[in-house]
């Protein structure tokens, strides 16, 4: 485990040859290394510099080891200490930890003690920049975007609900960024630096669903030869997110509810109970509130769930915001593919400002994603995908007369899908991907829309 970048080491001692000892003893381990004689010349040296591990004697003229250990604790948080003297005690050895310091080291020193601790120091620090990293990215991938009316109110809804410990209920079709708004919400909470679980119910098999999400012990099953943690004890003190709720069965919402009542669960298979401290974030493309009256959702979990309801709007309702999510998508797929970032024409911004998009920012992405891969130096209208032109924004509004917004959008959607279906021969696979939707969302449209195989494919927009 090594850090980007050659890490710096500061010595500070008294003792000439101590700190020159200390440099040949360390000379292999690829460092920077500084040292001095004082504590005022080491923070000095930090104040110009900072180092990344400082080896550091207790006792020094003028202002001694701990004062400077405070010191270094609390403006340059990042640096490891590792303490060193030749007159410890038990009590410096537990003082200079409770400030801070990664290690005690007593006079004479042991070599092979030293290298060790600096190396412990390097992959710490090589962990917390890994982890930095990793946040840097989960972030980027989960940033949202947007400046619409719509999304400055969503922003405000979250601010409000995430330094509470209200469970929330995102509601909103397939690719409108229900994942990002429970992400936001768990990063804006007090649980930030904890584990943020997320689970597709609708993507585990309804028999598997119960030991996903609660674990089970060996022998429980055919296959179970090791006990395993289910979601709600690896996300216990975090977030945990369970996306497309609604597909959940009624046995598995039945134990599910009962962890919220109690606080505790089961394995599949044992009989002693566990605790848990979760924070739940549901979500769904379903109306809840209907299949509770069809009796496919218990009433009990979704009065539990629905605390608080956040709606995220379609992407038709907002496309004032297209411009500045297709300069993200762009950015982040040129980066991805090593290309120098590509200037989008304003024809093109323009087409697909017009678009209906029933995938959603899905879709938009897909699309993105397709046109930086396959466009020259920059993106033309001619590198539009064949469903979006200049007239597939352009619809006959005289069609729609005495129907509801729901209803027209429910019409375009049936139309626009049944034409791609007809498209690629009823490929589900294909037509997913072009749509920017999953498979099995494609599927409950299908049947939600009522879309037929034997349908002749509607008139265009």
């Amino acid at each position: 485990m090594t850090l980007s970048y050659q890490p710096k080491l500061l010595i500070v001692d008294d003792e000439k040859n101590i700190r020159r000892t200390l440099r040949m003893v360390l000379s292999e381990e690829n460092l920077a290394m500084t040292d001095c004689g004082s504590a005022e010349e080491a923070l000095r040296l930090m104040r110009e510099d900072p180092a990344d591990v400082m080896l550091l004697d207790i006792k020094l003229p003028g202002m001694d080891g701990i004062k400077l250990l405070e010191k270094i604790r609390k403006d340059w948080p990042g640096t490891e200490v590792i303490m060193i003297s030749g007159h410890g005690t038990i009590q410096d050895a537990v003082g200079s930890t409770r400030l801070g310091a990664y290690d005690f080291l007593e006079k004479p020193l042991d070599r092979d003690r030293v290298i060790l601790s600096v190396r412990n120091c390097l992959g710490k620090l090589s962990l917390s920049q890994q982890l930095a990293q990793f946040q840097n990215t989960q972030d980027e991938h989960y940033q949202m975007v947007g400046n619409s009316k719509v999304m400055r109110g969503l922003f405000d809804e979250i601010r409000k609900v995430a330094p509470t410990s209200g469970r929330v209920l995102i509601t909103g079709e397939s690719g409108t960024g229900k994942e990002l708004v429970a992400w936001a919400v768990h990063k804006l909470s007090k649980r930030h630096e904890k584990a943020f679980v997320k689970v597709n119910c609708a993507a585990i098999p309804a028999e598997l669903i119960e030991s996903e999400l609660f674990g089970y012990e060996r022998g429980a099953f055919t296959g179970a030869n090791a006990r395993k943690k289910g979601q709600f004890e690896l996300a216990d003190d975090g977030t945990l997110f369970l996306d497309e709720v609604g597909d959940m069965s009624l046995t598995a919402q039945a134990k599910v509810l009962r962890v919220l009542q109690t606080g505790e669960l089961s394995h599949v298979g044992g009989e002693s109970t566990i605790k848990v401290d979760v924070r739940i974030i549901a979500a769904t493309n379903k109306d809840l509130g209907k299949a509770v009256e069809n009796g496919e959702f218990r009433d009990d979990l979704f009065y539990r769930l629905n605390v608080i309801p956040i709606h995220c709007t379609p992407l038709a309702e907002r496309l004032e915001d297209v411009p500045a999510l297709v300069a993200k998508f762009v950015a982040e797929f040129c980066e991805q593919n090593g290309f120098k970032c590509k200037l989008v024409e304003p024809e093109v911004l323009k087409i697909l400002s017009l678009y209906s998009w029933p995938g959603n920012v899905r879709e938009l992405k897909n699309v993105t994603e397709r046109m930086v891969i396959m466009s020259g130096d920059s993106i033309r209208a001619e590198d539009l995908p064949g469903q979006i032109t200049p007239q597939t924004g352009k619809v006959d509004v005289n069609r729609f007369d005495g129907m509801s917004l729901k209803d027209v959008r429910e019409e375009v959607e049936k139309e626009f899908i049944r034409s791609r279906l007809f498209e690629f021969g009823w490929n589900i696979t294909k037509t997913a991907q072009v749509l920017g939707i999953e498979r099995t969302n494609l599927h409950k449209k299908i049947k939600q829309l009522g879309i037929r195989r034997d349908d002749e494919v509607g008139q265009k927009m």
